[in-house]
């Protein structure tokens, strides 16, 4: 599925049509260049999971955990991690294996330990249709 927004709040309005719609368990993978608005379509989709306190990344910590909502929700920022063996140190398979929601900012660079069940999301821009515009691609896993 391809959608089209046309601003922030577009864009934060689709994470949050998602969250809203997550289940306990749900990966989501993010992947997009800096500047594309991950943090806004991840705060979005805190919201619709019902996350009230702000949701920023965890560009630091790795992950961020918010219990506030209607499912636990780790968000992950993978963009300075080494190696993948990184991910196993800070307990990777029990968030993901939960009955939280995790996304996972920069999921491209550790694509080996990925489950094979995500939804994987990019944001992409095209600066000719505008400042403001992005395409965000999101690839549900097969139901099967």
């Amino acid at each position: 599925m391809v959608i089209e927004t046309q601003s922030p709040k577009e864009t934060f309005n689709v994470g949050k049509k998602l969250g809203e719609h997550a289940i306990p368990g749900q990966v989501f993978t993010l992947t997009g260049d800096l500047g594309v608005g991950k943090t806004v379509f991840t705060q979005g989709l805190a919201k619709g999971l019902g996350i009230e306190e702000t949701v920023n990344s965890p560009t630091f910590t790795i992950v961020q955990e918010y219990d506030g909502g209607r499912l636990p929700f780790y968000h992950f920022d993978v963009y300075r991690i080494g190696d993948a063996e990184e991910m196993e140190e800070i307990g990777f398979d029990d968030y993901i294996l939960g009955d939280g929601v995790s996304l996972i900012e920069w999921a491209d660079l550790i694509r080996e330990i990925l489950p094979e069940k995500r939804t994987e999301i990019l944001i992409e821009k095209d600066l000719e249709q505008g400042f403001d515009y992005r395409r965000i691609t999101i690839h549900e896993p097969d139901q099967s």
